[in-house]
């Protein structure tokens, strides 16, 4: 407090090389609990996973967020994610990658289009149509939109054409084009058990798996067991004694000769 100074209020302390103060330190056992933070691109619903690891491990929380398919490997790689449901194909270097399921292809146009009367449309069969690069137009949403107004044809998986939803297109599966798949990945390096429990949840395993980390028996530390014999003063062996041969053994009655008395 600064003396003699009017209207001079409290002033604390503050060391000189801003060393934080003793409350603001953590406590260097207290690290923040695990978080696994699960990335996925529009039409994967991750729900069933989730709800299968909460019941599972309900000690390490999980986050769950949604990408865009053009920055699906970044997000992996600048560790914003632990694991991620992308659509394939991406670059795996450093990454590992498990194939999960394929996508079916539909083709979507504006409201009123000949498609509409069709449950099924060839590729073949649409040559003469103009379709649009739902990257060029920045993701499959905004090309939705595109399609709604009548500026060409997309083509995308179901799940996505269904994830949107938009109004004033029309979508019917296609035949003859190349489909796509959802994997599960993340960077190698990254691998322990925590990825692998839930690899495991993602393909299906029990919690009473062999292959599942949380399953594997905890190894007991075996004590030594306690020295029961005593501190007594140990007895000496038993040795054999041997005995001097007995020279009557053997002989019969009167076989000693008598001598003369």
């Amino acid at each position: 407090m600064l003396q003699g100074y009017p209207g001079a209020g409290y002033c604390e302390d503050v060391p000189a090389d801003n060393t934080p103060t003793p409350e603001a330190q953590a406590a260097p056992d207290e690290a923040a609990p695990r978080v696994l933070r699960i990335a996925y691109v529009a039409g994967v619903t991750p729900g069933k996973w989730i709800r299968r690891w909460e019941e599972r491990m309900p000690h390490i929380a999980l986050d769950a967020f949604m990408m865009d398919d053009a920055v699906q490997q970044e997000v992996l790689r600048a560790g914003e994610a632990d694991m991620g449901f992308v659509r394939l194909p991406i670059k795996r270097e450093g990454l590992s990658v498990i194939p999960l399921y394929e996508e079916q292809p539909v083709v979507v146009a504006p409201k009123g289009h000949e498609i509409s009367v069709f449950e099924e449309v060839a590729l073949a069969d649409l040559a003469q149509e103009s379709f649009l690069d739902p990257a060029a137009l920045g993701g499959p949403e905004a090309a939705l939109q595109v399609v709604a107004a009548g500026a060409g044809l997309l083509i995308l998986p179901m799940s996505v054409a269904r994830h949107f939803n938009a109004k004033d297109t029309v979508a019917r599966r296609l035949t003859g084009a190349e489909g796509t798949e959802i994997a599960l990945a993340w960077p190698t390096e990254a691998t322990d058990d925590v990825l692998e429990e839930f690899i495991g949840v993602v393909r299906g395993r029990t919690a009473q798996s062999s292959r599942q980390p949380s399953a594997q028996p905890q190894a007991v530390k075996k004590h030594p067991k306690p020295d029961r014999r005593g501190t007594g003063t140990k007895k000496a062996p038993k040795v054999a004694q041997r005995y001097a041969p007995n020279p009557d053994k053997g002989r019969g009655k009167g076989s000693r000769k008598k001598g003369k008395r």
